[in-house]
């Protein structure tokens, strides 16, 4: 049976997504992946599964992106991303 930890959940102030990340380990084995669930108005899903190599690139990618932006009072509240 897979194994399927939640590691946080928030939901995006601007679209009222649902956003969750897991840690999913297969019980055929194999590499770890980390999931990332955006739950969107109702039911439906958007679901990527991504190996450590991949879930490094994009982290760093969006942490190079929010390093250029100038945070203004709206983006740097911490209610945005408080959990569900």
């Amino acid at each position: 049976m897979d194994e399927i930890k939640s590691l946080t959940k928030f939901r995006n102030p601007y679209g009222n997504q649902e956003i969750e990340f897991q840690e999913v380990r297969y019980a055929s084995g194999g590499t770890p992946m980390m999931r990332l669930r955006i739950r969107e108005r109702g039911a439906r899903f958007t679901i990527f599964d991504v190996d450590p190599v991949t879930a490094k690139h994009w982290a760093e990618e969006m942490l190079q992106w929010v390093a250029s932006q100038e945070l203004g009072p709206v983006a740097s509240t911490g209610d945005a991303h408080a959990d569900v």
